[in-house]
């Protein structure tokens, strides 16, 4: 698998004609080729403009949804039963849905599920997501994998009425997720504690109450599971905003620093958060990062990244532990990339991508500082990967 960008298509007059709308068709998809997806419109009517991306998860549809990560993308997943046990206020990584719109296979089906509050679609209808369904998920996935993700923008009108030269133009003007910022969108506006803690079957979702250590997580679009695993870890948990300056972190005298998640170019982000990063550094402060928080990271201490061509989404994305040999099945979700070319001397490659060799995981040789690239708090997806929450509190203990 290619990890390297696509370059855009030329722009040209399209020939609609070669994708006639069928009857009944209520919902469309533009990709900025010109080429048109037609199928039944689901959710918010309306229409939104981002990057057309796949995710292969089998389940947890609900946590994909709410995952600030997906800020800017069209979200087209490759299981046909997306769906089929509803939606319910429990299963969300945030209150409110960052991701553009949805691309479904098959139509929505009755949920059956015990825990169903609403049907799929009505929840997507409250929260102003616009999807699709009717669409042969596998060829667009084909199609990401061969050329890279495209721009798009997706619509949903029940009278079947679209500007189809309107959206085209939308799609072809969209810059795009280089360069753009996207982790101050998402981020809290506000500093909050956090002492929920992970659900169990019968109780539901916990509360610490007598934590041995205090973290402060920099929200740069975080998960609600990941500060569940942080709590559950015996963690008082600080939640600062993404834009937070080391005094802001530092007078709060955590035990360590976590990096969250979030969407966006890890460049753009880095304006502001990488000097912020390597002050905490300085300071010698243990810090664990992820996903976005992992690519800040790195370009704290001194590395690169770049975008990918269709990036990693899904829940079964196989990564080896150098320092184990262990193999453990991840949850992934991120477009861009750490450059293993520009590894400094006092950086170590602690994780590999089974699938495409790329980074992982990284540790400082001297510092107490490391992050992964993928999501080990899961939600949805498999919790081999908790152990790196044990990890960074092993980190922290030590060092008292």
């Amino acid at each position: 698998m290619s990890t390297t960008e696509p370059t855009e298509p030329v722009s040209f007059a399209p020939d609609f004609g070669a994708f006639p709308r069928p009857h009944g068709a209520t919902g469309v998809v533009v990709l900025n080729d010109g080429t048109l997806l037609w199928g039944k419109g689901l959710g918010a009517e309306g229409s939104a403009v981002g990057e057309v991306v796949f995710n292969t998860s089998m389940t947890g549809y609900q946590e994909v949804l709410t995952d600030p990560s997906y800020a800017g993308q069209i979200i087209t997943f490759t299981f046909p039963h997306i769906g089929n046990v509803g939606a319910n206020a429990e299963d969300i990584e945030c209150l409110t849905p960052y991701a553009r719109g949805l691309i479904l296979r098959g139509d929505i089906t009755q949920p059956s599920s015990w825990r169903a509050l609403s049907p799929l679609g009505a929840w997507l209808a409250s929260n102003g997501l616009t999807g699709i369904a009717g669409v042969d998920t596998r060829q667009l996935t084909r199609r990401i994998r061969a050329s890279g993700a495209p721009h798009g923008v997706i619509a949903h009108n029940e009278k079947g009425e679209f500007d189809l030269d309107a959206l085209l133009a939308q799609a072809r003007a969209w810059p795009g997720l280089n360069g753009m910022d996207l982790a101050k969108d998402v981020s809290c506006r506000q500093t909050y504690t956090w002492d929920e803690t992970l659900w169990s079957l019968g109780s539901g979702y916990g509360k610490q109450e007598k934590p041995e250590f205090h973290v402060v997580a920099v929200d740069y679009g975080a998960k609600r599971n990941i500060l569940r695993c942080l709590a559950a870890a015996g963690c008082k948990v600080t939640v600062v905003p993404a834009e937070a300056t080391a005094e802001d972190i530092l007078r709060h005298k955590p035990d360590g620093v976590f990096l969250s998640n979030g969407p966006g170019d890890p460049a753009a982000t880095g304006t502001y958060a990488v000097p912020v990063i390597r002050e905490l550094i300085g300071k010698n402060v243990p810090i664990f990062g992820i996903c976005l928080g992992h690519q800040l990271l790195a370009l704290a201490l001194g590395m690169t990244t770049h975008k990918m061509a269709t990036g990693h989404r899904g829940a079964n994305h196989p990564v080896k532990d150098l320092a184990t040999g262990k193999v453990e099945i991840t949850s992934q979700n991120h477009g861009f990339v750490v450059d293993e070319a520009s590894l400094k001397d006092d950086v170590e490659i602690t994780h590999r991508s089974l699938f495409d060799g790329s980074v992982e995981g990284l540790a400082s040789k001297s510092l107490p500082v490391f992050s992964v690239q993928y999501h080990p708090e899961a939600s949805p997806g498999p919790t081999d990967s908790h152990y790196l929450f044990e990890r960074f509190i092993e980190m922290i203990a030590s060092r008292r």
